[in-house]
Protein backbone atom coordinates (compact mmCIF):
# COMPACT_ATOMS: atom_id res chain seq x y z
CA UNK A 1 0.00 0.00 0.00
CA UNK A 2 2.64 2.42 0.72
CA UNK A 3 4.46 1.98 -2.68
CA UNK A 4 1.37 2.40 -4.67
CA UNK A 5 0.59 5.62 -2.21
CA UNK A 6 3.77 7.00 -3.08
CA UNK A 7 3.56 5.94 -6.96
CA UNK A 8 0.28 7.46 -7.19
CA UNK A 9 1.54 10.98 -5.47
CA UNK A 10 4.95 10.91 -7.39
CA UNK A 11 4.18 13.08 -10.53
CA UNK A 12 2.57 15.34 -8.22
CA UNK A 13 5.44 16.05 -6.01
CA UNK A 14 8.24 15.82 -8.99
CA UNK A 15 5.59 18.69 -10.85
CA UNK A 16 5.87 20.61 -7.81
CA UNK A 17 9.50 20.47 -7.16
CA UNK A 18 10.44 21.13 -10.98
CA UNK A 19 7.55 24.09 -10.75
CA UNK A 20 9.26 25.99 -7.45
CA UNK A 21 12.80 25.24 -8.26
CA UNK A 22 11.71 27.01 -12.22
CA UNK A 23 10.31 29.77 -10.55
CA UNK A 24 13.07 30.09 -7.83
CA UNK A 25 15.79 30.07 -10.68
CA UNK A 26 13.89 32.47 -12.65
CA UNK A 27 13.74 34.99 -9.47
CA UNK A 28 17.53 34.46 -8.92
CA UNK A 29 18.98 35.34 -12.07
CA UNK A 30 16.67 38.02 -12.53
CA UNK A 31 18.16 39.44 -9.01
CA UNK A 32 21.53 38.21 -9.49
CA UNK A 33 21.57 40.52 -13.09
CA UNK A 34 19.88 43.47 -11.35
CA UNK A 35 22.36 43.38 -8.97
CA UNK A 36 25.07 42.69 -10.98
CA UNK A 37 24.54 45.06 -14.14
CA UNK A 38 22.86 48.33 -12.39
CA UNK A 39 24.40 49.77 -9.46
CA UNK A 40 22.77 52.61 -7.85
CA UNK A 41 24.81 55.44 -5.80
CA UNK A 42 22.54 58.05 -4.23
CA UNK A 43 23.82 61.22 -2.59
CA UNK A 44 20.65 62.86 -1.05
CA UNK A 45 20.21 66.70 -1.26
CA UNK A 46 17.44 68.76 0.41
CA UNK A 47 16.26 71.86 -1.41
CA UNK A 48 14.12 74.18 -0.19
CA UNK A 49 11.51 76.20 -3.28
CA UNK A 50 9.66 79.09 -2.38
CA UNK A 51 6.97 80.01 -4.94
CA UNK A 52 3.62 81.19 -5.46
CA UNK A 53 0.14 79.00 -6.63
CA UNK A 54 -2.26 81.17 -9.17
CA UNK A 55 -6.00 79.34 -9.42
CA UNK A 56 -7.70 81.49 -11.46
CA UNK A 57 -11.66 80.28 -12.14
CA UNK A 58 -12.67 83.62 -13.63
CA UNK A 59 -12.42 85.84 -16.44
CA UNK A 60 -11.75 84.56 -20.18
CA UNK A 61 -8.79 82.50 -19.63
CA UNK A 62 -9.75 80.50 -16.36
CA UNK A 63 -6.32 78.00 -15.17
CA UNK A 64 -9.15 75.95 -13.57
CA UNK A 65 -12.48 74.14 -14.43
CA UNK A 66 -14.78 71.88 -13.38
CA UNK A 67 -14.66 68.19 -14.48
CA UNK A 68 -16.86 66.52 -12.32
CA UNK A 69 -19.56 66.76 -9.40
CA UNK A 70 -23.64 67.59 -8.06
CA UNK A 71 -24.98 69.72 -11.27
CA UNK A 72 -25.94 72.89 -10.91
CA UNK A 73 -24.02 73.33 -7.52
CA UNK A 74 -21.24 75.92 -6.78
CA UNK A 75 -17.31 74.50 -7.27
CA UNK A 76 -16.65 74.85 -3.85
CA UNK A 77 -19.61 71.79 -3.24
CA UNK A 78 -18.67 68.20 -1.83
CA UNK A 79 -18.18 66.10 -4.55
CA UNK A 80 -16.78 69.01 -7.14
CA UNK A 81 -13.63 68.20 -9.26
CA UNK A 82 -11.55 70.38 -11.01
CA UNK A 83 -8.75 70.29 -13.65
CA UNK A 84 -5.63 72.78 -12.80
CA UNK A 85 -2.82 74.46 -15.28
CA UNK A 86 -2.10 77.33 -12.63
CA UNK A 87 0.83 79.17 -12.98
CA UNK A 88 3.69 78.93 -10.52
CA UNK A 89 5.53 82.12 -10.06
CA UNK A 90 8.41 83.82 -8.16
CA UNK A 91 6.57 86.61 -6.20
CA UNK A 92 2.89 86.91 -5.22
CA UNK A 93 1.99 88.85 -8.51
CA UNK A 94 0.67 86.34 -11.64
CA UNK A 95 2.79 88.50 -13.54
CA UNK A 96 5.86 88.27 -11.98
CA UNK A 97 8.66 85.62 -13.50
CA UNK A 98 7.08 82.36 -14.17
CA UNK A 99 8.97 79.20 -12.51
CA UNK A 100 6.52 76.57 -13.37
CA UNK A 101 3.17 75.43 -13.53
CA UNK A 102 0.97 73.19 -11.16
CA UNK A 103 -0.79 70.66 -13.24
CA UNK A 104 -3.57 68.05 -11.76
CA UNK A 105 -6.39 67.49 -9.82
CA UNK A 106 -8.12 68.26 -6.56
CA UNK A 107 -11.56 68.14 -5.22
CA UNK A 108 -14.23 68.76 -2.31
CA UNK A 109 -13.08 66.12 -0.85
CA UNK A 110 -15.27 66.90 2.84
CA UNK A 111 -18.88 66.93 3.68
CA UNK A 112 -18.62 69.37 6.54
CA UNK A 113 -15.52 71.82 5.87
CA UNK A 114 -13.86 72.92 3.35
CA UNK A 115 -10.96 69.87 2.12
CA UNK A 116 -9.42 69.15 -1.03
CA UNK A 117 -8.01 66.26 -2.10
CA UNK A 118 -4.74 67.54 -3.69
CA UNK A 119 -3.21 65.14 -6.56
CA UNK A 120 -0.76 67.97 -8.12
CA UNK A 121 2.60 68.21 -10.05
CA UNK A 122 4.62 71.05 -9.69
CA UNK A 123 6.27 71.17 -13.39
CA UNK A 124 9.02 73.60 -13.25
CA UNK A 125 10.86 75.52 -15.61
CA UNK A 126 13.52 77.66 -14.41
CA UNK A 127 17.09 77.75 -13.23
CA UNK A 128 18.36 74.53 -12.27
CA UNK A 129 15.39 72.88 -11.99
CA UNK A 130 13.80 72.99 -15.44
CA UNK A 131 12.40 69.91 -16.31
CA UNK A 132 12.41 68.45 -12.92
CA UNK A 133 8.79 67.73 -10.86
CA UNK A 134 7.33 67.13 -7.77
CA UNK A 135 4.39 65.33 -6.95
CA UNK A 136 1.70 66.10 -3.91
CA UNK A 137 -0.65 63.47 -3.15
CA UNK A 138 -2.57 65.09 0.22
CA UNK A 139 -5.11 66.46 1.99
CA UNK A 140 -5.41 70.32 1.93
CA UNK A 141 -8.15 71.88 4.36
CA UNK A 142 -7.80 75.32 2.96
CA UNK A 143 -9.41 77.51 5.88
CA UNK A 144 -6.59 76.57 7.85
CA UNK A 145 -3.35 79.28 7.82
CA UNK A 146 -0.81 76.58 6.78
CA UNK A 147 -1.56 73.67 5.53
CA UNK A 148 0.41 70.57 4.95
CA UNK A 149 0.90 68.07 2.16
CA UNK A 150 3.34 65.41 1.51
CA UNK A 151 5.36 64.99 -1.39
CA UNK A 152 5.34 61.75 -3.05
CA UNK A 153 7.35 61.82 -5.75
CA UNK A 154 9.65 63.24 -8.51
CA UNK A 155 11.62 63.00 -11.21
CA UNK A 156 14.53 65.04 -12.92
CA UNK A 157 16.63 66.88 -10.38
CA UNK A 158 13.89 65.51 -7.80
CA UNK A 159 14.16 61.78 -8.35
CA UNK A 160 13.12 59.57 -5.31
CA UNK A 161 11.57 62.73 -3.65
CA UNK A 162 10.18 62.95 -0.14
CA UNK A 163 9.04 66.14 2.11
CA UNK A 164 6.15 68.16 2.11
CA UNK A 165 5.12 71.44 1.00
CA UNK A 166 3.40 74.21 3.58
CA UNK A 167 0.94 75.85 2.00
CA UNK A 168 -0.31 79.71 3.12
CA UNK A 169 -3.16 81.38 1.21
CA UNK A 170 -1.93 85.24 0.77
CA UNK A 171 -5.20 86.19 -1.23
CA UNK A 172 -9.02 84.63 -2.20
CA UNK A 173 -11.39 86.14 -3.99
CA UNK A 174 -14.95 85.04 -2.29
CA UNK A 175 -17.03 86.17 -5.33
CA UNK A 176 -15.01 84.40 -7.73
CA UNK A 177 -12.96 81.37 -6.25
CA UNK A 178 -9.52 82.96 -7.25
CA UNK A 179 -6.68 82.63 -5.28
CA UNK A 180 -2.96 82.92 -4.38
CA UNK A 181 -1.33 80.60 -2.81
CA UNK A 182 2.60 80.95 -1.17
CA UNK A 183 4.06 77.73 -1.06
CA UNK A 184 7.93 76.41 1.03
CA UNK A 185 8.30 72.95 -0.41
CA UNK A 186 11.34 71.14 1.75
CA UNK A 187 12.30 68.49 -0.48
CA UNK A 188 14.93 65.54 0.18
CA UNK A 189 16.01 63.81 -3.27
CA UNK A 190 19.03 62.36 -5.30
Amino acid sequence: KMSSTLTYNTPFILSTILFSTYIISVNAVFCEDLAEEIEIKRVEKTSHLHFYFHDKISGQNPTVVKIAGPPNRSFASFGSTMMMDDLLTEGPEATSKLVGRAQGIYGMAAQNDVSLLMVVNFAFMEGQCNGSSISILGRNPVNDDVREMPIVGGTGVFRFARGYALAHTIWYDIKTGDATVEYNVIVSHS
